[in-house]
């Protein structure tokens, strides 16, 4: 398992210990399920994120990572065309849905993992070419106030 980069690690430094932990966790779940994934990492205004994908293109990630205040989310960029049976899915958007991790144990539920390796097919499949070696590319934003921990 690759390290967090080190700028992650600074930008989860805010959140409470107990998010810290999960958002470490889900990224180890993602990248499990597919470790040649590039990891794109934002400190963005409302949370830090942290998408994967087999391109370094955002538009071609699987799925994505959230810290929030209280509670990751485990999301999924073409969340809408996952199978679900277990109804895990949560959102109401066009295409994205996501898991709300509250404790590690959610990780561990077959229908999140499933979900998990689903996305990460999907997302080899478009790509539609040999995915390059995975790294972790940090994005710089220009928030410069944050509605989130600091």
């Amino acid at each position: 398992m690759r390290r967090p980069p080190a700028e992650l690690s600074r930008f989860l430094a805010a959140y409470d210990p107990r998010v810290r932990r999960l958002f470490l966790a889900a990224r180890a779940a993602v990248l499990r399920a597919a470790p040649g994934a590039s990891e794109l990492v934002y400190d963005a205004y409302n949370a830090v994120a942290a998408a994967y994908g087999f391109s370094e293109r955002l538009s071609d990630a699987f799925c994505h990572v959230a810290a929030y205040a209280g509670h990751v989310n485990l999301g999924f960029n073409r969340g809408v065309e996952l199978p679900d049976p277990e109804r895990l899915l949560a959102g109401s958007g066009a295409r994205i849905r996501h898991v709300r991790i509250e404790a590690p144990g959610d990780l561990s539920r077959a229908g999140v993992r499933a979900l998990v390796r689903a996305a990460a097919g999907e997302g080899r499949g478009r790509v539609g070419r040999a995915p390059a070696r995975g790294r972790a590319i940090v994005k710089r934003t220009a928030y410069t106030r944050k509605r989130r921990p600091r």
